[in-house]
């Protein structure tokens, strides 16, 4: 039989894990990775002899037209990319990328029996279909997804070693997304609270603020304007991974920025003020989620850190500020979500497949999830004030709402002999009855 492997399909970068013959997830390493490093850029460079994915095409991400990256936070999205002539869509990149795992993988494990993919808890149906889409370009069956925030705290509690009980926060920054989850936890049965996301918040933001703060210092000393191939976002990225361990640093490091005939110095204050906004609306939204659990910060156990982001000095002290304590201090924070795929394709297989010490440690695991989004349709009323009828957004199903669910709503023809009704889907981040404010994802008759 063959494996059960996760794939987390990320912003910046990508992991593959399998369940290995004891029941435990393990990362799978890349033999064209650097020493030490497990996970893989999200990358895609187009050469003559055909796509690269990884460290090579992320270093030529600058290059107009040579390499591409970041396009998950596309998903879903009429945005496309012109590769010699040919447009090229966010799940054809996406799809190329997950290619590179499964050939990981399989240069591992030999076979797959089963696999899973991660989405940001926040994805829109749109980007959810448009994932598993570029899963099966990439010629892999996916029957299920699971949401990052939710795999990471199935490996979480997994790898504990201790018996968990109560609540848990699960906070996971990385490279294009926001999550925090608010989960229940019973041993290892995991049920999913609350959930919140912003789409498109994450290290990509953050290096781009740090960028942005060179180039104004650039342009006072200079007086004109920084070149991005001179300073680029991949050198920003590397900035500010050092103002993570140091109060200050000359921009740019060993490389130069222009002729190099000009020093620029970043204190690691400066950098903090610059992204300080978009740290208020990581807070807003964990207190929003807090507030839809119904619980108070004091009565969440722990936060735990997922994505590469978390290590940023700032963000710890804004979950501080949050939640009134520090976040647990985990090492893989770029690799549970991954880890976490792989028990989650043990746990909704028929079991066949497992050998006995893989069904001993799945059999202890239950994951419940909740809708991220309200569902219903749209429908005509009438309006007793205006005495007119209108068209209204009937929410079907509520965010937070436990699923698979099944929810009955009766709707009536609006006269007598009619044969057909013309049925509009519909999902929205807040409860909204306005249909301009609604955004349909299916429509028939």
């Amino acid at each position: 039989m063959g494996a059960y492997i996760g794939i987390d399909l990320g912003t910046t970068f990508s992991a593959v894990s399998y369940l290995d013959e004891n029941g435990a997830p393990n990362i799978i390493d890349n033999p064209n990775r650097s020493a030490g490093d497990n996970i893989t850029p999200s990358c895609v460079e187009f050469q003559n002899d055909g796509p690269v994915v990884g460290q090579q095409a992320r270093a030529k991400l600058q290059l107009r037209g040579k390499a591409f990256g970041r396009f998950k936070r596309e998903m879903g999205g009429s945005k496309t990319y012109d590769v010699n002539g040919e447009q090229l869509t966010p799940t054809d990149l996406s799809a190329l990328v997950i290619s590179e795992m499964k050939k990981i993988a399989l240069s591992e494990v030999g076979e797959i029996e089963k696999a899973v993919v991660t989405i940001p808890a926040n994805f829109a149906n749109e980007a959810r279909e448009a994932t598993l889409a570029a899963a099966k370009k990439a010629g892999l069956q996916i029957d299920h997804i699971i949401n990052e925030p939710t795999a990471a705290a199935l490996y979480y509690a997994f790898q504990s070693g201790e018996d968990l009980h109560g609540h848990y926060a699960i906070y996971e920054l990385g490279g294009g997304t926001f999550d925090v989850s608010i989960i229940r936890v019973q041993g290892q049965d995991i049920v999913v609270v609350a959930l919140n996301g912003l789409h498109k918040l994450g290290c990509v933001e953050f290096d781009e603020a740090l960028f942005k703060l060179v180039s104004e210092k650039y342009l006072k000393e200079t007086g004109e304007a920084l070149d991005p191939l001179d300073y680029t976002l991949n050198q920003a990225e590397k900035d500010k991974i050092s103002l993570s361990t140091r109060s200050k640093i000359v921009a740019g490091g060993d490389d130069e920025i222009g002729d190099g005939s000009v020093t620029i110095q970043i204190r690691r204050q400066e950098f903090e003020q610059a992204i300080s906004a978009l740290l208020a609306q990581t807070e807003m939204l964990c207190e929003a989620t807090l507030e839809e659990s119904k619980l108070k910060a004091d009565q969440i156990n722990q936060v735990i850190l997922v994505g590469g982001s978390t290590r940023l000095p700032a963000v710890r002290e804004s979950i501080k500020r949050v939640f009134g304590k520090s976040p647990v201090p985990v090492d893989n924070v770029d690799e549970m979500v991954a880890l976490g795929a792989a028990l989650y394709a043990a746990l909704k297989s028929d079991g066949a497949g497992l050998n006995t010490a893989q069904s001993d440690r799945i059999s202890k695991m239950t994951v419940s999830e909740i809708a991220n989004h309200y569902f219903g349709t749209i429908a005509t009323v009438h309006n007793p004030n205006t005495g007119q009828d209108e068209q209204q957004n009937s929410i079907v199903i509520k965010k937070g709402e436990r699923i698979p669910c099944s929810v009955t709503e009766e709707f009536f023809t609006a006269r007598d002999n009619q044969t057909s009704v013309d049925v509009r889907v519909t999902h929205a981040g807040r409860l909204e009855t306005d249909p301009q404010f609604v955004k349909i994802i299916w429509e028939g008759v």
